[in-house]
């Protein structure tokens, strides 16, 4: 096989056309003519994954259920799922296989890899995210970590079905989004965060405009009136870049009824808070954070990065946001859920606080803290004094 693939290569770059599955079934052929139709389609689909798709991962980025998949080396390939990280059985033939495929992918993305670039961060035509490290930023060889699309929206009753979503909690994320508050969805990485967002915003009326501003489109609301912008990388010349903060300021523009961040990370926070300042209600986004309690020190760390002063973010902050809902993932299986919900309160020095709410253990009813009144208050329509918890 390594030597039809080294012939078939050769000869489609002797003609410089695109390595589409014809041409190499053509060029599969034309090295084998002994081969049966059969033979040929199979080598072919084979060979169309080494040149023109993602090669011996190809199989696992089409399997249901896979999110990422994750290259540490030619012998450790790994899967993420509903079911957690599992060791994929696939392996490369070596690490100059590894490295060609990164390289290639980020080409495709119209992205460099190399010595003088030794990583890189894109979006495939696909859809797909693709993160790239050569040697010796990653000693032990080349990684690739490739997040897939979703291929759609589930809905809030799917996720109460499979446990994401507590009824309980499902009966509060609707009212989030029939009152207009605004929210923020915090968690860890792989806990569900853009999921759950995409569910509540498919929940959202059909007669309002949504623009969501996103680094890499990963959203997919069932939604009828849907503006996506998206944030572009500089060149290799390091022009052309298009922050997250420069979207923020033109769906301003946009006459938006909502705004989404996909995921707030940097400066835009500042232009985020600003807008919901301004009467764009119903604004939301998601957050790393390990807690639902980091979530004001978190804007706090970015808004001051951005040139605010503590107590400008804080009265921002008080003014802008009313809740946010915290995702986390369980170690052992994997199993996504909603953990919390808390209020955001302001402190009589100033300082914004998330108060526990409501918890959602993982068996057992809801516990309700002492941010619920307030919480309910918000999310029958009623707005609520947020210098008292």
């Amino acid at each position: 096989m390594r030597r039809l693939s080294d012939a078939v290569r050769e000869r489609l770059a002797d003609t410089g056309d695109p390595p589409t599955a014809g041409r190499v079934a053509a060029a599969v052929r034309a090295e084998q003519r002994l081969f049966g139709t059969s033979e040929v389609l199979d080598v072919a689909e084979t060979l169309s994954a080494e040149f023109a798709g993602a090669g011996p991962l190809e199989p696992l980025l089409r399997s249901p259920g896979v999110t990422d998949v994750l290259v540490n080396g030619p012998d450790d390939v790994w899967t993420d799922g509903a079911d957690g990280l599992a060791r994929a059985p696939v392996r490369f033939p070596d690490e100059a296989s590894v490295r060609r495929l990164a390289q290639r992918l980020t080409a495709a993305a119209g992205r460099r890899l190399d010595d003088a670039a030794p990583y890189a961060d894109a979006r495939l035509p696909g859809g797909a995210r693709l993160h790239a490290v050569l040697p010796p930023v990653s000693p032990g060889g080349t990684c690739l970590s490739l997040r897939l699309p979703r291929r759609r929206a589930f809905t809030l009753d799917e996720l109460v079905a499979v446990r994401t979503v507590p009824p309980e909690g499902a009966t509060l994320l609707r009212a989030l989004i029939d009152t207009r508050a605004a929210f923020l969805i915090s968690g860890g990485t792989g806990t569900g965060k853009t999921t759950l967002l995409s569910s509540l915003l498919s929940l959202v009326g059909s007669s309002e405009r949504l623009l969501l501003v996103e680094d890499s489109a990963e959203l997919r609301p069932d939604h009828p009136h849907v503006v996506r912008l998206e944030a572009r990388p500089p060149n290799i010349e390091g022009a052309g870049e298009v922050t997250l903060r420069d979207l923020v300021r033109q769906a301003l523009r946009m006459r938006p009824d909502r705004i989404v961040v996909g995921e707030v990370r940097s400066r835009e926070v500042v232009d985020l808070l600003a807008a919901l300042n301004t009467g764009h209600e119903g604004g939301c986004g998601t957050l790393h954070a390990n807690a639902a309690a980091d979530v004001p020190a978190r804007l706090e760390a970015l808004a001051c990065a951005a040139g605010l002063s503590r107590e400008a973010v804080h009265s921002q902050l008080a003014a802008a946001l009313d809740v946010v809902v915290h995702l986390t993932r369980d170690p052992t299986d994997g199993h996504r859920r909603v953990a919390e919900i808390r209020s955001l309160h302001r402190r009589p020095d100033g300082l914004v606080t998330a108060v526990p709410a409501v918890a959602f253990p993982a068996t057992g009813p809801p516990i309700y803290h002492e941010g619920a009144e307030a919480l309910l208050h918000r999310l029958a329509g009623r707005p609520h004094d947020r210098a008292r918890p």
